[in-house]
């Protein structure tokens, strides 16, 4: 199977995986779409297009289920706040430390992974991160005082920022050239996880109790064995390429200046801080709102929580394939401006309006991120661990610091004001107009 990939794939060298590379041959036709772009290419006889004998599905599919069990490990932190705390007496200030804590772990962390990996592929690292996040896990189950709760989302935020910038590389080294879909694939296998960490939550942790936690440590040793074969391949791949020198320490060239890309890279990570920072008021406080302002019981508002998060999952499946047929700067343009009405209009319903607006505004929001990050990816060839670690790095670090400020707002101006003020965060969404068309 490895090699069969790697040639469906045409790759001749591992600048993505290795070392940045600049293209010293350039190919004609359709050839690129089936190279990463910043690798060096040489004319052969047979067919090399990545679309001929399209994507390792096999592996995407391995990296996507991997994916959901590393994200529903993680997504059991939030659906244990109502938890939490009532059991250690939390204040919101409190839980939104514990988000930030986890959340500025892996934001810190992915982007130094990502480049690390760009010179220096760990394709079991990916086994190891998922370790990590078991350790985190079992920490959490047993946890008896605040500071354990906080080293156990430290060590979950650590398994996140080593699984997920050489988790996103190999999605795009077995895309055979549909990078979008690649990246819808094995993004939403993480959306999927984090939709079914609050509704197992409600019918296996609220009613028994925190210790219940470590069962889920089942789902961190599955995905240890799924990726130990994702890595095995990635490391056939790895050994089946020819090293290439590196001629140049910069980017690779392309029609855009280096002004030009940093400001466009400023308003793609602009673009991720409105949608990850309102992301935060679902992903942290929605359960709260709902058993705040209508009175729903806790394992119900988990329940509403998953709805959303469902929509999130299914908004991530379109955004990629989406991009690949109209282009990632329409796509990123309306699933952040287009979720506008929606928010503007949730603070003012009932339960029924509030919990059917979740849904277009899940859909349409996370259509985004797989669209932001092939943009990236194409905007800076021959770096894709480090613009994986930096965007999924950013995302994270967003949604921890937006946790974090709207735990102490709501502490202070209540819940329900939070979703007022919050509402207004899509209409960042219009910086999209100035990202230059890339192809």
């Amino acid at each position: 199977m490895r090699a069969e990939a790697g040639e469906s794939l045409g790759l001749q060298g591992p600048s993505e995986a290795r070392e940045p590379a600049r293209a010293s041959v350039p190919t004609s036709g359709s050839a690129s779409q089936g190279q990463m772009p910043g690798q060096s290419s040489t004319p052969r006889s047979a067919p090399r297009s990545g679309q001929a004998s399209g994507p390792a599905l096999a592996v995407l599919l391995g990296l996507s289920l991997s994916h959901l069990l590393n994200d529903l490990v993680q997504s059991l932190l939030p659906a244990l706040y109502p938890l939490l705390k009532t059991g250690f007496h939390l204040d919101f200030g409190q839980i939104g430390l514990i988000t930030f804590v986890f959340q500025g772990t892996a934001s810190l962390l992915q982007p130094a992974v990502g480049l690390y990996t760009d010179r220096r592929p760990l394709p079991f690292s990916l086994a190891v991160g998922m370790g990590l996040s078991l350790a985190g896990l079992a920490l959490l189950s047993v946890a008896s005082a605040y500071g354990a709760l906080l080293a156990a989302a430290a060590l979950i935020g650590l398994g996140s920022a080593i699984f997920h910038p050489e988790a996103s590389r190999v999605a795009r080294l077995a895309s055979g050239g549909r990078y979008g879909l690649a990246q819808s694939v094995f993004q939403v296998g993480g959306n999927a996880g984090t939709a079914l960490g609050p509704l197992l939550a409600a019918f296996i942790v609220v009613p028994r109790g925190q210790g219940s936690v470590a069962w889920f440590g089942l789902a961190a040793l599955a995905g240890i064995l799924v990726l130990a074969v994702v890595g095995r391949w990635y490391a056939g791949q790895l050994a089946g390429m020819p090293r290439i020198p590196r001629k140049s320490s910069g980017a690779a060239a392309g029609p855009l200046s280096r002004a030009r890309v940093v400001a466009t890279v400023a308003i793609l990570l602009g673009l991720i801080f409105s949608k990850y920072f309102y992301m935060a008021s679902f992903s942290s406080y929605y359960t709260f709102y709902l058993i705040h302002r209508f009175g729903v019981p806790v394992a119900l508002a988990q329940v509403y929580l998953f709805v959303f998060l469902g929509a999130v999952a299914a908004g991530t499946i379109l955004g990629g394939p989406i991009g690949d047929r109209f282009g990632r700067k329409l796509v990123i343009w309306v699933s952040i401006l287009g979720v506008l009405p929606f928010s503007l209009a949730l603070p003012h319903v009932g339960l029924f309006g509030t919990v059917a607006l979740s849904v277009p505004i899940g859909l349409i929001l996370a259509s985004a991120m797989p669209a932001i990050l092939v943009y990236a990816q194409e905007l800076l060839p021959g770096r894709i661990g480090l613009v994986g670690g930096l965007f999924f790095g950013f995302a994270f670090g967003m949604g921890g610091l937006g946790a974090a400020l709207l735990g102490e707002m709501a502490d202070h101006v209540g819940i329900e004001r939070v979703y007022d003020l919050c509402a207004f965060l899509p209409a960042l969404g219009l910086m999209a107009v100035f990202l230059p068309r890339l192809r």
